[in-house]
């Protein structure tokens, strides 16, 4: 098994650290981006008055220059302290931490369905190229990918919990089993488009490795038809797949906003639907900060994850 270098994980922060440095200024400028003064955006539906401006002045330190008003943001930002939501005047930490756990189960549901169907769909369908079976899976992602998670939430919806009565139709649940079957609706929908992705390249990947010469000479020395599928075409086809999976991790960790508008369900996705709407800029900044993490570092771990499947894949001191 090929071992990671320490050198090339330390590298790779680096990079990532650089990442969030340019995000989080970007991030910052929302505040003098955005229409209106500073003052006027961080007052909310407070009265103007001279007193409150003052104490928002002193409290953002927008007296400051750009700079130092960036250095303490960041700073406050790396003690998990984003200020207040200007639209419930909670601690911004708080109210992400109350979210991000629904977010987090939803998505890595979702992903779980993706992954466990979509990837061995994608294998039958290429180990029976050209048939009636492949074409209907082929059908089945072009669909899933073409239809958006929301649309196919609505139809879920009014099939299995208006009509068949099977799903609650909003709500998040209470306990393991009341979780699941309320966000069971809500992960498949956001699982669909995933998994057409997920099922169009395992079957090209599989098609192409089942194509090689080695495959051919595993079968020629009698070796079980499972054990090629297996240990030969699908370890070698898996680099696209894992690439395409860290990816679809990363997008329904941070990309569940219509999916849990759909359904009422109060996540992240939900939480910045509605700060956006009230301009509650200290909360856009902080989920902002919070999505870019959880992308780079799923970035990260898919790049590691390929030394575990591929030997051939080397971190040299020329690669980057």
């Amino acid at each position: 098994m090929t071992t990671v270098p320490l050198l090339y994980v330390a590298r790779r922060l680096l990079a990532l650290v650089l990442v969030i440095v340019v995000i989080s200024f970007v991030v910052f400028s929302l505040i003098y981006l955005a229409p209106g003064s500073p003052e006027q955006i961080l007052l909310g539906a407070r009265p103007a008055t001279p007193e409150t401006i003052r104490a928002i002045r002193d409290e953002y330190h927008l007296n400051d220059s750009f700079l130092e008003q960036y250095k303490t943001w960041a700073v406050n930002a790396l003690h998990f302290d984003f200020g207040r939501s200007i639209r419930t005047n909670e601690p911004v930490t708080a109210a992400i931490k109350d979210r991000f756990g629904l977010t987090l189960q939803l998505g890595i549901f979702a992903f779980l369905i993706t992954m466990l169907l979509g990837v061995p769909l994608g294998i039958i369908a290429a180990v029976r190229k050209q048939s009636t079976l492949d074409r209907g899976v082929v059908g089945i992602s072009v669909v899933g990918i073409s239809v958006p998670a929301f649309a196919t939430g609505i139809l879920l919806l009014y099939v299995f919990a208006v009509e068949l009565g099977w799903f609650p139709v909003f709500g998040q649940g209470s306990g393991v089993a009341g979780r699941v079957h309320h966000l069971t609706l809500p992960a498949v929908a956001l699982a669909l488009t995933g998994m057409g992705l997920i099922l169009k390249l395992t079957r090209t990947a599989m098609i192409g490795a089942l194509e090689t010469d080695y495959v051919t000479f595993a079968r020629a020395r009698g070796i079980s038809e499972r054990r090629v599928l297996t240990s030969y075409a699908l370890r070698n086809a898996l680099i696209p797949i894992v690439t395409a999976g860290g990816l679809l991790l990363a997008y329904m960790l941070a990309g569940t906003v219509l999916v849990e508008v759909t359904f009422a369900l109060p996540g992240m996705g939900s939480l910045l639907v509605d700060s956006v709407r009230t301009l509650d800029l200290p909360m856009v900044q902080a989920l902002a900060i919070l999505i870019a993490i959880i992308v780079v570092l799923v970035n990260l771990i898919t790049d590691l994850i390929y030394t575990l499947i591929d030997p051939r894949i080397s971190f040299s001191k020329t690669q980057t």
